[in-house]
């Protein structure tokens, strides 16, 4: 191929992210690519996009907004499924929740993909092949990048790493860090690693839950690993652009963590933090629910509370709960018997 085809802002590179052109036929001359050089092409490469095999639309409950939250199912070349979230926004923007796993090891209670277990992770290839997909094949028009799908994304560091900087590519995807968002339920050497990408501008989430160890322990099992003030520590060292603001995520379990000591202890782990904002978000139950879904009063209660800590806050809006499509409820449980299998073939082997 012409390096000035490869290079160009016209050329292959852009076209093959942000299109998804060269899989299956196309017709070359349109975009002034020869035969010659698409043959070429496909004798050292493959490109082979993530497949969608299903969706399910919750219907917008806005009089003055009838977009949809969109769950699509796509399944790998290995016949595994993976799941990502189109998220209508404010302003006529929307948002994609992307995975970084095929299920998750971590186990949070509150969780449907930790009920899963951990698959695989995904490859560089997988997670930036969520992003063309909905693009080039499902034609969404995406704004915003967030990685709170199936998985940990720091458990899939390395990998993740390397589909952030293809995703910022100017020749490519071209999106901006501020559009980007990676949500964590706490790794330290996974900050660490993340730390020295240097992308001051993207975002970062912390998935908080409970601010005491006691009572996390009881919900997200990883805090048994890397304790909160481990987590604190890292958190703190992590290198901040001016006027950064963490996002803690907090997901409010009715009767588990909603009480006022509950409350006292985020505004005690944010302290030495610097910006924080708290995004309360009401629990979605699974299909073996760790507790009820809170009630608005519940919820106001407990913003409240947090205000009157001193603590910035924002309460996020539910949307996908009635479609397993909401924060806490990607994965489906089937890939479970998978897994138990593979572990029974390993064992025969043995």
């Amino acid at each position: 191929m012409a390096r000035r085809n490869l290079a160009s802002g016209a050329g292959i590179w852009p076209k093959i992210y942000r299109e998804g052109l060269l899989e299956g036929t196309f017709c070359p001359k349109r975009y002034g690519i020869s035969s010659a050089s698409v043959d070429a092409w496909r004798s050292h490469f493959m490109l082979q996009l993530l497949e969608p095999v299903g969706h399910v639309d919750e219907p917008s409950q806005h009089p003055m907004d009838d977009r949809q939250t969109v769950k699509v199912i796509l399944r790998t070349n290995d016949g595994l499924e993976i799941e990502s979230v189109l998220i209508p926004m404010s302003k006529g923007r929307n948002t994609l929740c992307l995975s970084t796993q095929v299920g998750c090891r971590l186990a949070c209670q509150f969780c449907e993909t930790g009920k899963i277990g951990l698959l695989r992770n995904l490859t560089v290839e997988e997670i930036v092949g969520q992003v063309v997909v909905a693009q080039a094949k499902l034609g969404w028009p995406i704004n915003n990048l967030v990685f709170m799908g199936m998985g940990e994304p720091l458990d899939n560091v390395e990998n993740l790493v390397q589909a952030l900087r293809v995703l910022t590519d100017p020749r490519g995807l071209s999106f901006g860090q501020a559009r980007i968002t990676v949500c964590t339920s706490g790794i330290p050497t996974g900050l660490s690693t993340l730390a020295k990408l240097r992308f001051r501008r993207m975002g970062l989430s912390f998935s908080l839950n409970a601010a005491t160890d006691a009572k996390r322990d009881l919900i997200m099992p990883i805090n048994r690993r890397y304790r909160l003030k481990e987590v604190q520590d890292a958190l703190q060292a992590y290198p901040k652009r001016d006027g950064f603001v963490l996002a803690l995520n907090y997901c409010l379990l009715p009767g588990v963590n909603d009480d006022p000591s509950d409350a006292q202890a985020v505004a005690a782990f944010a302290k030495p933090l610097g910006r924080t904002l708290v995004n309360v978000i009401p629990y979605n139950p699974g299909t073996h629910p760790l507790t009820r879904a809170p009630r608005q009063d519940e919820v106001d209660g407990f913003v409240t509370q947090l205000k009157d800590e001193g603590l910035a806050v924002r309460v996020r809006q539910t949307k996908g709960r009635s479609v397993m499509a909401a924060c806490g409820q990607l994965g489906n449980l089937e890939l479970k018997k998978i897994r138990r299998n593979n572990h029974l073939d390993r064992l025969t082997v043995l």
